[in-house]
């Protein structure tokens, strides 16, 4: 029986088996596409130039319709800039 002779090397890596999938069996790669928000219009910031209107009366607090169209765009704008 003839004996096999192992190098050094050989002998310190361990074997490693690795299977392959067959080419059909890979999968397309899918990137995540986010929807773009909507733009902010002159009539969302109207509405909500008036809700903040109708919260500052009933609270009692002064202001002005430029404040509070300001206050409106502050309000959609939020998190939008990323």
């Amino acid at each position: 029986m003839a004996t096999k002779k192992v190098t050094p090397a050989a002998a310190k890596e361990p074997v490693k088996k690795t299977t392959e999938k067959p080419a059909a069996a890979k999968t397309a790669k899918t990137t995540k596409t986010t929807a773009a928000k909507p733009a902010i219009t002159e009539e969302d910031i109207r509405k909500k130039a008036e809700e903040i209107y109708q919260a500052r009366v009933a609270a009692g607090t002064e202001g002005t319709p430029e404040g509070d169209w300001i206050a409106a765009e502050k309000a959609l704008n939020v998190g939008r800039k990323k």
